[in-house]
């Protein structure tokens, strides 16, 4: 297993996958917190403050997704199980085990410069300043949504194997169908994988579920996904 680890984190380490959205990340964080800070108005609200502060998980769903089905159009999918004698399943496994890693760090970098930069922002609104108590969840949510989404993004590019296709389908998705399930019922919208990111990683405050139920919810999408994926991975062909 430990061989397995060193030889999917060097990988990802030497592509420019990661760096990419690392920094693609911070720029959009940046950009996010600014533009809801200063342009939206006076947030007074604790829940308006804390969605001030969400980051954007889906970033992460993108780096699993490229990454994994990079695998096949790069043709190293095939080499990885040859040279290491693994079990396929157990191959997808680690690698999803690695993304969860660098969703854990990119996400930790993006909640690092939410904070550093929001916080200061929110200063200049009116009413309560947010405590630890409040801020700890925000954190702590927008982690656990990155590295979900990081997880489910492997087991969905493993699946689909085709990077523009699941890119431009999950966009779909996100900006199009998940709104229109959302405005036909709101409820229904929160139990979407992007709906339950959004409420777990506070980037909505008007939900109907809470951030523990949302990070099931989210849990439950992600672990059939890979159960999925891996299955599939052990009976077709690799090349």
């Amino acid at each position: 297993m430990t061989r397995l680890l060193k030889g999917e984190l060097v990988k990802l380490l030497t592509t420019r996958t990661l760096l990419f959205y690392a920094l693609a990340g911070l720029a959009l964080t940046v950009f996010n917190v600014v533009i809801v800070t200063v342009a939206s108005g006076d947030l007074d609200a604790v829940g308006e403050k804390q969605e001030a502060l969400a980051g954007l998980p889906i970033l992460l769903l993108l780096l699993g997704l490229v990454g994994a089905a990079g695998e096949y159009r790069h043709r190293t999918a095939a080499p990885a199980a040859l040279i290491s004698h693994a079990d396929r399943g157990q191959l997808l496994l680690v690698r999803a085990i690695v993304y969860a890693g660098a969703g854990l760090l990119v996400g930790g970098l993006m909640v690092g410069v939410s904070l550093g930069l929001g916080l200061p922002l929110l200063a200049s609104h009116s009413g309560p300043a947010l405590t630890a108590a409040e801020i700890f969840p925000v954190a702590g949510g927008d982690l656990a949504a990155s590295v979900l989404f990081a997880i489910m993004g492997v087991a969905i590019g493993a699946l689909v194997r085709n990077q523009a296709a699941g890119v431009v389908a999950l966009m779909l998705l996100n900006f199009i169908l998940n709104p229109l399930v959302s405005m036909a019922d709101e409820s229904a919208g929160n139990y979407t994988p992007f709906g339950a990111a959004a409420v777990l990683a506070r980037m909505t405050h008007n939900t109907t579920i809470s951030a523990g139920a949302a990070g099931l919810v989210l849990a439950a999408w992600t672990l059939p996904l890979v159960a999925l994926a891996i299955a599939i991975e052990r009976r077709r062909d690799l090349a």
